[in-house]
């Protein structure tokens, strides 16, 4: 079977269309009785919204709260009723709730970033009553899920890491974290400097996605990702150090090519000039 986070995607506009064809089977009741049996048999204490859509509240979550047009990000891990897993992912995936099947759409928005539970969703929110994407038409499926609060989690890396390698760290309030080492003695950047700055970025496991030769790089400040624009403005010319970055100060839940969605990095900088 294809991916089914990749099917979480399709289906929104399948499953929607092949239920309002008459010639289809109407699973819904079924599908509440089918579970029903498996909240009894599982002892869950599962709320009903109305739509046939049930929901269980492990943990509400402290984040921001989850709307029909937020981006989140969620681990999960989905099965049938008879516990036959469909997929797992325990690394995270992010999307916007305008993209993805209704189950998932109304059910995610019961919970906070942070939160964790699951989603009983009949097939009418899920899949339809056609066999698709290797999924029997008709089905209910479980989805055990963690909606990933990144500003929560990446606090806690970069302060575990900071402990990790001893460093005197200094927090500026806005969740970048930066050392300095030599403050330097020229000129201070702002906001809109152009500067030009020897590099090394990794991740907090030490893996190296970028660096610079000894002669570093030009950049204008105001084109740059927020935990440079703010942390290069910490030092003087010839100044050096680290700045370790959150993801919502760098790539974002989404990431790049390069760069995993809600990764914190951290840059050895030296800045070389202000230019």
């Amino acid at each position: 079977m294809k991916s089914l986070f990749i099917a979480l995607f399709v289906v929104l506009f399948v499953s929607c269309n092949s239920d309002d064809d008459s010639n289809t089977k109407d699973y819904r009741a079924e599908n509440e009785q089918e579970i029903l049996a498996y909240i009894e048999q599982n002892n869950l204490d599962a709320e009903a919204s109305g739509t046939g859509l049930y929901y269980v509240i492990d943990e509400v979550g402290a984040g921001a709260n989850i709307t029909a047009v937020s981006d989140v990000s969620v681990r999960y891990k989905g099965s049938y009723t008879d516990g036959t897993l469909l997929e797992e992912n325990t690394e995270g995936v992010s999307f916007n709730l305008q993209q993805v099947i209704p189950g998932w759409k109304e059910g995610l928005q019961y919970f906070n970033e942070g939160g964790s539970g699951m989603l009983l969703i009949p097939s009418h929110l899920a899949y339809g009553s056609e066999d698709f994407n290797g999924i029997p038409g008709g089905s209910v499926l479980i989805f055990e899920i963690e909606v990933i609060d990144y500003e929560v989690e990446n606090e806690e890396e970069i302060v575990a890491y900071i402990a990790d390698n001893n460093l005197d760290a200094t927090a500026s309030g806005s969740g970048l974290y930066y050392v300095i080492e030599e403050e330097g003695t020229g000129a201070q950047p702002e906001a809109d400097s152009n500067v030009t700055v020897v590099y090394k970025g990794y991740f907090t496991n030490g893996t190296v996605f970028d660096e610079t030769d000894e002669l570093g790089i030009s950049r204008n400040l105001n084109q740059v990702i927020p935990g440079w624009s703010e942390g290069m403005q910490y030092f003087k010319e010839g100044g050096s150090g680290k700045l370790l970055i959150p993801s919502s100060l760098a790539y974002g839940r989404y990431g790049t090519s390069s760069i995993p969605g809600g990764a914190v990095i951290i840059f050895d900088v030296n800045l070389k000039s202000v230019n």
